[in-house]
Order: structure tokens, then sequence, then C-alpha cells
């Protein structure tokens, strides 16, 4: 896909995974909507993109605005919806765990109130993460939610192919604003949790949203997920 005069909707689109695929996609030539539910963020955003605001766990909220900003040629969720809960899944709050499944309800309704507006020879792409499939002890909630992700994924591939081509990109340990520790603390979580992988260091956003552009612009490319992990699946 030759991305210079499209338009692109980037959910979760002003931090971290997101916001470095805005600022690719920008630099490819895209007309780009970031969409956050926190608008103060524009400043980080490069010229030319439009930010919206929009919680993608409301339904209409979701409907309404991809309606207004209909048609587009990419869409892209990185947004995740809310909080995530780790631990020992038998002695987990419940209620954390079905909120962590916040971020595949998000993923829903971005693509049930967006693939209509697609043009045709669109592009989805979703972000889901390693435990997915290769989940470590207290991460039950992200392996559950991402395997539900990568599912939802390919099943979704089938019914809308030829037309729309949905991908997904699993991302390993990556240094983003989710984790609040700063300093040493912050590197010696990374340091332990990626001193198994084949590459053993935390990985940055720019190399996730790479794996996000190729999706999007290779056209032979659909119902399969992309892993940009540091070799985790194989620690």
């Amino acid at each position: 896909m030759n991305l210079s005069e499209k338009k692109a909707i980037v959910f979760g689109g002003t931090s971290g995974i997101g916001l470095a695929t805005v600022k690719m996609l920008a630099k490819a030539g895209a007309s780009v909507v970031a969409v956050s539910r926190d608008p103060s963020k524009i400043d980080q955003l490069p010229k030319g993109v439009t930010l919206e605001s929009c919680d993608v766990r409301d339904v209409n909220a979701v409907e309404t605005l991809l309606s207004k900003l209909a048609p587009f040629d990419v869409l892209v969720s990185a947004a995740t919806g809310g909080s995530r809960a780790i631990g020992p899944f038998l002695d987990m709050d419940m209620d954390g765990f079905k909120g962590s499944f916040d971020k595949l309800w998000g993923y829903a309704n971005v693509i049930r109130y967006g693939a209509k507006h697609l043009t045709d020879g669109g592009s989805i792409t979703l972000v889901s993460g390693s435990p997915a499939r290769n989940p470590r002890p207290g991460q039950i909630a992200l392996s559950s939610v991402g395997g539900a992700i990568e599912a939802m994924a390919r099943a979704v591939a089938r019914e809308v192919s030829p037309r729309i081509r949905v991908n997904v990109v699993s991302p390993g340990v990556i240094d983003t604003p989710m984790v609040l520790l700063e300093g040493t603390e912050r590197e010696v979580l990374y340091e332990k949790m990626t001193q198994k992988n084949l590459i053993p260091r935390v990985g940055i956003s720019d190399e996730v949203a790479e794996g996000i552009m190729f999706v999007i612009q290779n056209e032979f490319v659909t119902g399969t997920t992309v892993d940009v992990d540091g070799g985790a699946l194989l620690s």
C-alpha cells in the first residue's frame, strides 16, 4: 500500500506504540487522525496530525467518531482500554481479571464500527503481546486477552477478505509510558523481564511501529500475527 494521500485512524495514538505509529504514518505521507482518551496530549503529535477524543469502551462514541471520519484506508488500534490485572490467577480479584478484557472489547468496537467505512484494499491492525503464546507466571490476564485478540483477528480476516486485510502485531517487553517506574528501578525491571530473551534487552516503540507499518503496507499479508519481541517466544 502506497500511503501517500491515504487516510489513517490510530486509536491509542498519543502514547507509546500508537504515537510511534502515528509519526511513521505521517512521515510516509498519510493523513493521520490520532484518537485518545486524553486530548491534552496534542502537543506530542507531529504537525498536521488531527487529534480526536474517544474511549474505545464507549460503543456509541466509537460508532459516532468513525462515521464522522469516514471513509479511511487504514485503521490501527493500540489502545489498552483500561487497566491490566497482574498476578497468580487463583489469588486474583476477578473484577480485575474481567476488567483486563476492556482491551478486547475496545478492539471489537473499533473493528465492528470501522470495517464498513474502510475503502477497498483497506487494512486493520491490532496490537496483542507475547504473553498470548508464552505467558510467564502472573500473566494469566495478559495471556487470555492477547490470545482472544489474535483469534478474533484471524476469524475476522476470513469474513472481510478480500476487501480488507486484518493483522496483529505482538510486542514483547517494550519501554513505554505504561511502566511507571523510573531510573534504576525501571532499568532493573526491564533487565529482569528480558534477560532470557534471545535479544536480551527491552524494545522500543519504534521497533513495534515498524512491524505495524509492515503489515499495513504489504498487501500480501492478512490473518497473521507478526512478533516483535526480541525472541521472547523462544525463551
